[in-house]
């Protein structure tokens, strides 16, 4: 009996690599394979060696295959998707000349806020590349580079992002796609290209950068010998271009799509992970200051709100508490702003956690609840930035009423779900695929190997499906009680 084709999805993340062995004809998921990474710094550095993410990208695989049982003569196509914003300085051999700086790293700050004056400020930015910059973006973090370490930047013969890098790994060619593309801040998301003149301003040579593909499905080349040995695959599968994670896991949920396409639009997704992130696919290019206006991976639009502190903060102040994660109670009057990496939304890259409201009445139990409060609200609060940025009224009952996609580690938590749910006041639907940016990526490798749209794919495949919660009347005395606090203690007390 021949073997049934399969596709591999990779998800390279901040904190490991996952890879997906999926059958290509009804994307069933036969296996996971996973791989750690290492992240290093302190006072606001974030770093790994992207060398590890090639290692473990080798490991996941190998894992994989093995737990699914199929020959690596089954592949035909394999997809990365990657952590976004990373900056990788690569030498002329090919090899990085230090550490990645990661997209949390928020060193590059004082940078970000020059390069905003330099352009002439905010909607100067919003009208080239849909973003302002802030520390994460890579453009910053180029400007670090060059400030800090000139030598380095000097030496560079390539900066390419995580899933470039991986990429160009795989099938020996450097390329990129307009949605992983779309964060560097030297994108511009109308034309779809490189700006030439937002390159001169950094001080980035175009010859450095990879070609961006027309799409994240665009066959990028064939898995070379080399990567094929270490893989433990056969040389000559189809390599997908790839894509930034948020931009996968939208395929993976059946977002956008080709225009005609069946891809679902303007439905706002909350993803709980190492960030906290809201953002809608859209045919209506974004220009908000509070949103990132990120290209999607079929060229269409990926507005999107980004908090750094998601459920790495809630796990250390539940380990700080002594209690699991799920023994939270509601906050009973506190607000605890968990910020304890500094903040991005809103751009406040020095903050830490704010902690008032304390009583000798307070419990544990309710300050950890306040921990999740204040992480959510910090998420929803940029959604309705979101909705106005796609063109809808977020007054309207027909909006305000459009379920949320909660996604991520923490949708499998009863404290998260139960507290977006009483912060929103949206019914949630929560999918039941657990692997969505991985996913996601099978479903570009999929597309690249047959032709098929993606999206339209993934769609078939149902991944995005799931449970549907209803909604639950919203804690309007929560939510104004966080946003008071936010917004007389920003920026004095969290800069």
């Amino acid at each position: 009996m021949s073997q049934r084709p399969v596709v591999i999805g990779v998800d390279s993340s901040t904190q490991s690599t996952k890879a997906a062995v999926v059958d290509a004809e009804n994307g069933a998921l036969l296996a996971l394979g996973r791989a750690p990474h290492t992240v290093t710094g302190e006072s606001g550095a974030r770093e790994t060696d992207p060398e590890e993410w090639w290692g473990a990208l080798a490991l996941a695989v190998s894992d994989a295959l093995k737990q699914a049982a199929v020959p690596p003569a089954a592949v035909t196509g394999i997809a990365v998707a990657g952590q976004q914003h990373g900056l990788v300085a690569l030498g002329a051999d090919g090899r990085p000349l230090r550490p990645a700086l990661l997209w949390n790293d928020t060193r590059s700050a004082p940078q970000a806020a020059d390069l905003t004056t330099a352009l002439g400020g905010r909607d100067a930015w919003l009208d080239r590349t849909g973003s302002v910059p802030v520390a994460a973006m890579t453009a910053a973090k180029w400007q670090w580079l060059r400030a800090h370490e000139p030598a380095t930047a000097d030496r560079t013969a390539a900066v390419r992002l995580p899933h470039d890098f991986l990429t160009e790994r795989l099938a020996g060619v450097a390329i990129t796609d307009p949605g992983d593309a779309s964060g560097t801040c030297w994108y511009d998301t109308a034309r779809a290209a490189y700006d030439p003149e937002l390159l001169a301003l950094i001080g980035l040579d175009p010859a450095l950068l990879p070609a961006v593909a027309p799409t994240a499905a665009t066959r990028a080349g064939s898995l070379t010998p080399a990567a094929a040995d270490a893989l433990g695959l056969p040389p000559g599968i189809v390599v997908a271009a790839g894509t930034g994670d948020n931009m996968a896991a939208a395929v993976g949920l059946g977002l956008g799509g080709a225009a005609g396409g069946d891809g679902l639009l303007d439905h706002p997704v909350v993803s709980l992970g190492t960030s906290g992130t809201v953002f809608a696919a859209t045919r209506t290019r974004p220009a908000s200051s509070g949103l990132s206006g990120f290209a999607a991976a079929d060229g269409g639009y990926l507005p999107l709100g980004c908090t750094l502190n998601c459920t790495l903060a809630i796990d250390r102040i539940a380990t700080l508490l002594g209690l699991d994660r799920e023994d939270a109670a509601p906050g009973d009057g506190l607000v605890l702003l968990p910020y304890l990496d500094g903040e991005r939304t809103p751009d406040l890259p020095h903050a830490t956690g704010l902690l008032t409201g304390l009583r000798h009445s307070s419990t544990p139990r309710a300050l950890l609840g306040a921990a999740y409060e204040g992480a959510v609200f910090t998420v929803l609060r940029a959604l309705d930035e979101l909705l106005a940025a796609c063109g809808l009224d977020p007054a309207d009952p027909a909006v305000r009423d459009r379920p949320l996609r909660l996604i991520g580690g923490g949708a499998r938590g009863r404290a998260w779900t139960e507290t977006v749910r009483r912060l929103s006041g949206r019914p949630l639907v929560v999918p039941a695929a657990t692997e969505l940016v991985a996913l996601g990526a099978a479903a570009l490798a999929a597309a690249a190997v047959t032709g098929a749209e993606p999206v339209t794919l993934a769609r078939a495949w149902g991944t995005g499906e799931g449970e549907t919660l209803p909604s639950v009347p919203r804690d309007e005395d929560t939510w104004h009680r966080i946003a008071d606090v936010l917004d007389r203690a920003a920026p004095t007390l969290l800069s």
